[in-house]
């Protein structure tokens, strides 16, 4: 009996995944793999974002899977973020330079 009844509750917390999941992936930028970066971030709904700091999302992504993963995650971050904040839907290829300019000023400093 006992596994049959985790077994459903299995069951459960795929169906509610997937279901987070796809709340996430209503907004712009936000596909599968995406929508499980954030889950796994803890984002749950997209008021979780809202406050939050594209770059330790990012940081925090990479440290959970041990590498870093590519930049342009950063900016599609940056994107669901403002989005989240009430912005416009904003492709996140067009955060790309203001993150660019970012790095490119913080070399500069060294």
């Amino acid at each position: 009996m006992a596994s049959t009844k985790y077994a459903s509750d299995s069951r459960a917390t795929v169906t509610d995944r997937l279901h987070l999941s796809r709340q996430l992936q209503r907004m712009p930028n936000v596909g599968p793999a995406t929508a499980e970066d954030l889950l796994r971030l803890g984002i749950t709904a997209p008021d979780d974002l809202i406050g939050r700091d594209p770059q330790v999302l990012y940081d925090t992504l990479c440290q959970i899977d041990g590498m870093r993963h590519d930049p342009c995650m950063l900016d599609v971050f940056t994107a669901v973020i403002a989005y989240a904040e009430g912005g416009p839907p904003t492709p996140w290829y067009e955060f790309t330079p203001a993150r660019k300019n970012r790095e490119a000023a913080l070399l500069h400093k060294v």
